[in-house]
């Protein structure tokens, strides 16, 4: 498995994980369009500002997507999702480690943090598997139920 830059197929796989709004909302939090298109999809992803990669296979299979940016003095991640085809096989713990390692290199952070929404178990399960705590959010949180994790 490995990192890289995700393509324009890349991101119509992506697209095709999430068929509702209520998906699409649950993984990319407040202001991301939907129904949406191939266009509106990058830029809501904001390709351009956000460091944002593609987890492939050794086949060259999307396995999942991450993004990674500075928020509050730690490296944030961002819209994580697994491809559901291959989702409990423990990808999602190399996909954080990698957008970790490459994310606090990149930002001079030496913490992680992400949002969670807290009716997501098995997200909630895997963050603290790998080490992630459940802290106060120092801001008000625009989206409802979100939770707030950090691993020093």
């Amino acid at each position: 498995m490995y990192l890289s830059q995700p393509t324009d197929l890349h991101i119509v796989e992506l697209m095709s994980w999430f068929t509702t709004a209520d998906e699409l909302s649950s993984w990319s939090g407040p202001n991301f369009r939907f129904p949406f298109d191939l266009d509106s999809f990058k830029c809501d992803l904001k390709l351009d500002t956000l460091a944002s990669f593609s987890l492939l296979s050794a086949k060259s299979e999307l396995l999942g997507f991450g993004q990674y940016y500075h928020r509050l003095g730690k490296c944030h991640l961002g819209r994580l999702v697994i491809n559901p085809c291959f989702r409990g096989q423990g990808i999602a713990a190399y996909l954080i480690q990698q957008l970790s390692s490459k994310g606090k290199a990149a930002l001079g952070t030496h913490a992680c943090s992400l949002f969670v929404l807290e009716h997501n178990d098995s997200a909630i399960k895997s963050y603290q598997k790998l080490g992630f705590t459940f802290q106060s959010y120092p801001e008000a949180i625009s989206l409802e139920n979100c939770l707030y994790m950090v691993k020093a």
